[in-house]
């Protein structure tokens, strides 16, 4: 019983998966968002070269194109999967239609020889004609049209047999036409991996020879990064104690309400004062019901959210990360975009300005979302002021120049307790 029951579940689990299984046409149409992405990413890579020397900006792209390009090869042997699939069924329908072919041709030959036997021994009209009465003659004729219908569609059934074992070789030959196309695109996406390999070579060796002019830049990164975080951790705290303070006003008036409520009574009321008990778990922002409501929204659009900025790239990608060959390492806090200088800013989700402030030289915007914050750091000017309520794809500043006419702009998503998110994973992909 247990091996009957064991037997069940890892079929059920078999079609399960194969039924989740991605057909040719879903297939198709990943590799052609998958070649779409590729072609973004050469744009923006020829553009990087054209524009400056070698650069982390450089590495990600490269790097997320060889990703693209082993996604693309993998779906490549998936739809060979599939057309050998088609072809391993074909040659077990052919197999499968012979037999019954031979079987139908088998029994028709028999009614053949039959019919020939009996045809030399008896006349037809004798065999109506000797039947003991009429309705016993018109049984007879009967029985004969069913049998010469019976020959016929024995013989349609061996042509309709011979006419699907016919089809079933010209699906067969179509499949191999098929997979010897795929294999040809395979090679040649393996040949490009190749290629796009010794390009990351390339730009990893460059970056190689610029390793102590790099490490100054993630240092000098990282400090602006700290300054960017504790600007944050200010607006954080200054929504938390604003939350609070509306929340004791609201308690106050409530038992101050109460309290009215109480004299009016004929019997007077005692009580006994207890401390409140502090709720290590209390989280203010998220108590406020308008602000709930907005950090709701805020979730319901992750993978949807618009980038940024209208034009540009990701140039360093959020978390830590690692020069091939080198000691160059980084953490970044936040999502790195590259693009041109005095580009627009545009505020990702509708919200409320927390923070208005400059790091360094240049200058930051900390939207807050409910119980969530975006921060656009990198600003060369601001069009936005504190306690301004913002929508999605207002414009709240311009990118600063960092050389060569070129920009970055820092995005960060983090919530009320300091947690920050990968902001990559709440936009939606290519813009």
């Amino acid at each position: 019983m247990y091996k009957i029951c064991l037997f069940a579940l890892l079929l059920s689990l078999s079609l399960v998966a194969i039924s989740q299984q991605p057909g040719k046409a879903e297939l198709e149409k990943e590799r052609a968002s998958i070649q779409k992405e590729i072609d973004d990413v050469k744009r923006s890579l020829d553009e990087t070269k054209r524009n400056r020397k070698a650069s982390m900006a450089q590495l990600n792209a490269v790097q997320r194109r060889l990703q693209l390009r082993e996604k693309e090869i993998n779906v490549i042997n998936q739809q060979m999967n599939l057309i050998e699939g088609d072809i391993n069924q074909g040659w077990r329908d052919i197999s499968k239609l012979k037999k019954e072919l031979d079987t139908l041709k088998l029994q028709y030959g028999k009614s053949v020889v039959y019919s020939y036997i009996r045809s030399s021994n008896y006349d037809f009209l004798n065999f109506i004609f000797s039947a003991s009465s009429f309705n016993d003659a018109l049984k007879r004729v009967s029985y004969l049209k069913s049998y010469r219908a019976y020959r016929e569609e024995q013989a349609n059934n061996i042509v309709r047999t011979q006419d699907q074992i016919q089809g079933k070789i010209t699906s067969l030959n179509q499949s191999r036409a098929q997979k010897s196309l795929v294999l040809k695109e395979e090679d040649k996406a393996k040949e490009k991996l190749e290629d796009e390999k010794k390009e990351k070579d390339e730009v990893v060796s460059k970056l190689k020879a610029r390793e102590k002019e790099l490490n100054k830049e993630f240092a000098d990164k990282k400090k602006q990064d700290m300054k960017i975080s504790n600007a944050i951790t200010v607006a954080i705290n200054r929504a938390k104690a604003a939350a609070i303070a509306e929340a004791r006003k609201n308690a106050e008036a409530l038992a101050k309400n109460n309290t009215a409520a109480n004299t009016t009574t004929s019997k007077p009321v005692t009580t006994t004062e207890k401390k409140p008990v502090k709720d290590v778990n209390f989280r203010p922002l998220d108590a406020d019901p308008v602000a709930k409501v907005l950090s709701a929204k805020f979730e319901q659009n992750q993978h949807i959210l618009p980038w940024p900025i209208e034009s540009g790239r990701i140039s360093m990608r959020f978390g830590p990360s690692t020069i091939p060959g080198t000691n160059l390492h980084t953490d970044n806090k936040f999502l790195t975009f590259e693009t041109e200088a005095g580009k627009s800013v545009k505020v990702i989700f509708d919200g409320e300005v927390a923070l208005v402030t400059y790091i360094g030289d240049v200058q930051a915007v900390i939207v807050r979302h409910g119980k969530y914050f975006t921060t656009y750091s990198n600003l060369s000017s601001v069009s936005v002021t504190k306690g301004e309520q913002v929508k999605t794809g207002q414009v709240i500043g311009k990118v600063a120049e960092k050389e060569d006419n070129l920009g970055e702009l820092e995005l960060g998503i983090s919530n009320d307790t300091n947690k920050n998110f990968d902001p990559e994973k709440w936009l939606r992909p290519n813009r």
